[in-house]
């Protein structure tokens, strides 16, 4: 789907029995972000006489008749032009609530099917990660932090990347490697971009990994560093106190192995439209960028798309290879 095209772009609103079809202003906008952030549309209506909805009903976004999203409505602004500007989050709202999990025996694909039961979420396809904690101990948390630990935790032990999002309704969890596209982002298909490498955030060249051993009352270092890398970039730690010393070594290793390096941020602004794409895709990307060239596959980690008359054009911000969270 292209800018130019005649896109047919309608909101549904259901109170009760009653779906309405609102008259909208240009400017809607759908976010999505790979981690730890529900899907948002906002959008502004036109009130009528006959429009009536509430705090908590049903919001769909359909193009060309297809749903796209699936939310509900969470906040109402009003002014004296007889409009309302309405923002609507995704399921994946709910586990911004927190809780306390102590619990034996379980994958992250596990975790996620227990809470969603619990906060009665509606739950779609959910993959195995496969890998199986010993424990999984998370006190006063939100389900959000609860999840993406899991999944950050099953990365490092399996090297298999999951995003969790919403597919119309249903909380999905997928791996990475099935979220490819058949997309080119290069000078043509998008406006501008803008490149940005740093190592003032999230760049670690010491993992300090600590142990409160309860039976000597002191605490038990697992460090790994690059010697390199310090007297290149000086000493920049990451510390971690973990609950258990078993595979203690191994994650400190994949920790530097992942963190050892520039961050690189690259963003695409006014892109063609494409309504396939949210975070967690992947997409081909070929541009010059200076320092280096970026001709690969690169995963979503944020989409805005904006829906404006009969254009519909998406902002992104992508990583993947050298470019990392």
């Amino acid at each position: 789907m292209e800018r130019g095209d005649d896109l047919q772009v309608e909101i549904t609103i259901q109170n009760g029995a009653d779906i309405q079809i609102p008259a909208v202003k240009d400017g809607i906008k759908l976010v999505w972000e790979r981690k730890g952030t529900p899907g948002k549309l906002t959008f502004t209506v036109f009130k009528s006489d006959g429009l009536n909805f509430q705090e908590g009903n049903p919001v769909r976004l359909l193009v060309d008749g297809k749903a796209i999203f699936h939310g509900f409505v969470f906040q109402k602004r009003r002014d004296k032009n007889r409009t309302i500007d309405v923002v609507a989050y995704d399921q994946l709202r709910y586990l911004k609530n927190k809780n306390t999990v102590i619990a034996e025996g379980l994958k992250a694909s596990d975790l996620l099917k227990r809470l969603a039961a619990d906060f009665r979420l509606q739950i779609g396809r959910i993959e195995d990660t496969g890998y199986v904690f010993e424990t999984i101990m998370e006190e006063n948390k939100t389900l959000f932090d609860m999840i993406q630990n899991a999944l950050s935790e099953t990365m490092l032990h399996t090297k298999q990347l999951f995003v969790l999002y919403d597919e119309v309704g249903k909380l999905t969890l997928q791996n990475v490697n099935s979220m490819k596209l058949d997309l080119l982002i290069d000078e043509e298909t998008g406006e501008n971009f803008n490149y940005e490498s740093s190592i003032d955030s999230q760049t670690y060249n010491k993992i300090n990994l600590a142990y409160p051993n309860q039976d000597t009352g002191t605490l038990q270092r697992f460090v790994v560093q690059d010697g390199e890398s310090m007297n290149r970039w000086g000493v920049l730690q990451y510390f971690e106190q973990i609950q258990t010393t078993t595979g203690a070594v191994q994650k400190a290793e994949a920790l530097l192995k992942l963190y050892n390096a520039k961050t690189r941020k690259l963003s695409i602004q006014k892109a063609f439209g494409d309504v396939r794409v949210r975070a967690g895709t992947a997409v081909a990307v070929s541009l010059h960028l200076g320092d280096m060239v970026a001709n690969q596959y690169m995963m979503v980690d944020k989409v805005i798309h904006t829906f404006d008359a009969e254009h519909h054009t998406m902002d992104l911000n992508l990583i993947g290879g050298a470019f990392i969270a």
